[in-house]
């Protein structure tokens, strides 16, 4: 590591990153272009534009380049959150229920869940939560996304892709927030302004909402500063994991949806497998794993390539070609992870708070509900208001708004019900009953008590407490790549379109960034942990004659945003933070 630490910059450049921010007033600011973001954007301008003033400034701050380049999902999603978002659409008529335009959904003709051995696939009763035919439609969310981003546009939303939001601006007491303030630009990976640098720029806003999606920065942040978890079990997360295919077409079965479960888990960690077959002969393939997997020597990454090579996918793969690769985290605590949703001048909505609803692989639909909660209390609050302006936020008069409104609003809401009724699901797996008993306990919640059991199991740890140490297990050997069926990971990651600059400073920071004492640290517990975990290649341990046998190298041009070192890292030395606007991957299809 070169980078000069702060106290040893010259004058000049301290005053350059000193340097008083620009900042622009507005009534809500959005942070995040994900769904539960633009649904809250879109249905706050609906109600400005219907009954209120139509003068409402809503602004959307989203860091890829573009709406929808930075988001993956599986995706199977329920159209009834997008029916209350946009009640009136032409588009629910000639797609049979979703109002998204026909060329971009592909509804789900039949279902098939599976336990897989190493080579056979066993048919396993589906939960009613899993049932899809004829009800829901299989999408690429990242196109989805773009289309809500037109959407909101319309509406009059102001919309700034390729935006990095790097903190919160605090009121002078510190005990509120008044907005956020943009990402420095022309910082050199020395940590040295560089002659393009420009200084980031605030945003005071009445209420801030946080929509980063799974793990956000500022999200992470604000739960640590206003203690948002005082009342909620810790959140844990799974990576999902996903390759879009181009296949045969004597193949491709049109609305096909499988789930698996088995192969090539072991039972000692929770996940599966799934295979959309949407849109022109094109099929997502995936895997998602929970990050509370104890043994170190666990890839994910591999782990999925290695899925591709059971019948069951393989089959359907061989003569295909993989057209997009894609990696992300998302929540799997559920009903009691939900931390406090409000506090004062901000909000969390989305996957920022963690409403998945994981027996369902699902949670676009309980995030674009909560947007639209969101805005509707919003709206309420702020449409008797003076017009916004800088005065607004000065110490003496600033009057933050907390919005508890919202979170009891959500509370009465169907999603929220809906996260009650699976609170017992994923918990069940970790419990003494391990495996099989966890899939029992699973059953009973969703096919005989249907969430009434009087019961709820507590999520008791963090993933990065959950990892054991090296000793405990023996390396895992996993089959090399073909190049056809399944790859090396950077030829995964050059299908991502992820891009950072050269001389730009490294976004994934610890302690100091002094590697050698992060690899002094970790490597002889874990064994490398962090080359696994990521599934883009950006923790490398390198051979070399040092007493410890190996230099710890990050490789922050290949991240892709997906944060699991930022979770599951055991030491919790490593803090994703934004790169510059824009950086990132581009994803396609996703």
């Amino acid at each position: 590591n070169n980078e000069v630490p702060y106290e040893k910059l010259s004058n000049e450049e301290k005053e350059l990153l000193a340097e008083p921010r620009a900042s622009d007033v507005v009534d809500v600011c959005i942070v995040g272009g994900g769904p539960a973001g633009l649904a809250t954007a879109i249905k706050l301008k609906q109600l400005d534009n219907e009954t209120g003033s139509g003068e409402l400034r809503v602004v959307v701050l989203e860091k890829a380049g573009d709406f929808g380049s930075h988001t993956v999902s599986g995706a199977v999603i329920e159209p009834g959150a997008f029916r209350e978002l946009f009640p009136n659409s032409e588009y629910t008529e000639q797609t049979g229920g979703i109002p998204l335009p026909p060329d971009m959904v592909t509804k789900v003709t039949h279902d098939a869940m599976k336990y897989l051995t190493e080579k056979k696939a066993y048919w396993l009763p589906e939960p009613p939560q899993l049932a899809n035919k004829n009800k829901n439609y299989i999408v690429s969310l990242s196109n989805v996304v773009r289309y809500l981003s037109e959407q909101a546009e319309e509406l009059g939303v102001e919309l700034y892709p390729g935006i990095a939001v790097s903190e919160l601006v605090y009121n002078e007491m510190g005990d509120a927030i008044k907005g956020v303030a943009t990402k420095d630009l022309g910082i050199s990976k020395k940590g040295v302004p560089k002659s393009s640098f420009e200084r980031g720029m605030e945003f005071h806003a009445r209420v801030t909402v946080l929509a980063e999606g799974c793990h956000g920065s500022l999200t992470k942040e604000a739960v640590a500063k206003f203690d948002l978890r005082k009342d909620s079990d810790p959140q844990t997360y799974g990576l999902g994991i996903k390759e879009v295919w181009e296949v045969d077409p004597k193949k491709f079965n049109k609305g096909y949806v499988g789930h698996s479960l088995g192969f090539p888990l072991s039972t000692q960690e929770y996940g599966g497998g799934f295979m959309y077959h949407f849109g022109d002969g094109l099929v997502a393939v995936g895997l998602v794993i929970g990050l509370d997997y104890a043994n170190p020597y666990v890839s994910p990454y591999l782990e999925f390539q290695k899925m591709k090579t059971h019948p069951y996918y393989a089959n359907v793969l061989e003569g295909g070609k993989c057209i997009s690769y894609a990696a992300r985290t998302l929540n799997e605590g559920g009903y009691q992870s939900i931390p406090q949703l409000h506090f004062p001048g901000g909000i969390l909505v989305g996957c920022s708070a963690g409403f998945v609803n994981v027996p369902k692989i699902k949670g676009t639909h309980t995030a674009i509900k909560s947007g639209i909660v969101a805005a509707q209390e919003i709206f309420n609050t702020v449409k008797e208001l003076d017009p916004v302006e800088e005065e607004t936020f000065e110490d003496e008069v600033y009057n933050p708004i907390d919005l508890v409104a919202y979170e009891n609003s959500f509370k009465d809401s169907w999603a929220y019900k809906e996260l009650y009724a699976v609170r017992n699901c994923r918990p069940a797996f970790n419990t003494a009953l391990g495996f099989l008993g966890g899939l029992s306990h699973s059953g009973f919640s969703t096919m005989i008590s249907f969430g009434k059991e009087p019961w709820t199991l507590g999520i008791h740890h963090t993933d990065a407490d959950a990892t054991h140490r090296a000793d405990n297990y023996k390396p895992k050997e996993y089959p090399k790549p073909d190049g056809k069926l399944t790859f090396d990971i950077l030829t995964s990651v050059s299908r991502t379109g992820t891009h950072h600059d050269e001389d730009e400073r490294c976004h994934l920071r610890i302690p100091n960034q002094d590697y050698t004492r992060h690899a002094a640290m970790t490597f002889p517990a874990y064994k490398g942990i962090e080359q696994r975990f990521c599934p883009a290649g950006v923790y490398e341990f390198i051979e070399d004659d040092s007493e410890l046998g190996i230099k710890f190298q990050i490789n922050n041009q290949n991240c892709i945003h997906c944060k699991t070192c930022d979770i599951k890292s055991p030491m919790q030395d490593v803090t994703w933070t934004v790169p510059e606007g824009g950086d990132g991957p581009k994803y396609y299809m996703t």
